[in-house]
């Protein structure tokens, strides 16, 4: 299974794909940071995330996209821009045909470290030792892409396959 893994922000989305099975190593495909200028003008700012979003869905074909959900913050703004980035990646899903999971960002750690309390360095060290990879994939926003992705490969599709073994079993 290969998954898309968006760590949503305005500024700053994280984009990672890996592809792996649920109990086994997933494999890095690719990674980015997709950046935005601050004092850009807000829509073509979301048109810029939604055109390289889609640009990697029709490049790294994957068959799922995984997407962290917006958690309550102190900052109003930050988590306005942070919704509509999230929002722009399930859209770009949509119209690619595509299935959207959700995670919180504590499913996303414990299935990452067994401890939904990780802090991001941790986060970043497992997903660099899962992956197998030399260096670690920066900055942050990248390790957290990736590591929605293996939460989802991991957790979302053994769920699917679940619901569909469910579902012809009727």
């Amino acid at each position: 299974m290969r998954v898309l893994g968006v760590d949503p922000g305005l500024t700053r989305c994280g984009v990672g794909v890996v592809e792996g099975l649920p109990g086994r190593p997933c494999r890095l495909v690719h990674y980015e940071v997709v950046t935005s200028e601050p004092d850009t003008d807000l829509a073509l700012r979301l048109l810029g995330l939604d055109e390289r979003l889609a640009a990697l869905l029709a490049e790294h074909r994957p068959e799922a996209v995984a997407v962290e959900r917006v958690f309550s913050q102190h900052n109003v703004r930050t988590v306005m821009g942070t919704a509509q980035a999230g929002a722009v990646a399930i859209l770009a899903a949509a119209r690619a045909g595509l299935p959207v999971r959700m995670y919180t960002p504590s499913e996303v750690k414990a299935a990452i470290s067994g401890s939904g309390q990780a802090d991001k360095a941790q986060v970043t060290a497992m997903v660099t030792r899962l992956l197998r990879l030399e260096a670690a994939p920066r900055p942050a926003d990248a390790a957290d892409a990736l590591a929605l992705a293996i939460c989802h490969v991991w957790r979302g599709g053994a769920q699917e396959r679940i619901s569909a073994a469910l579902r012809r079993a009727r």
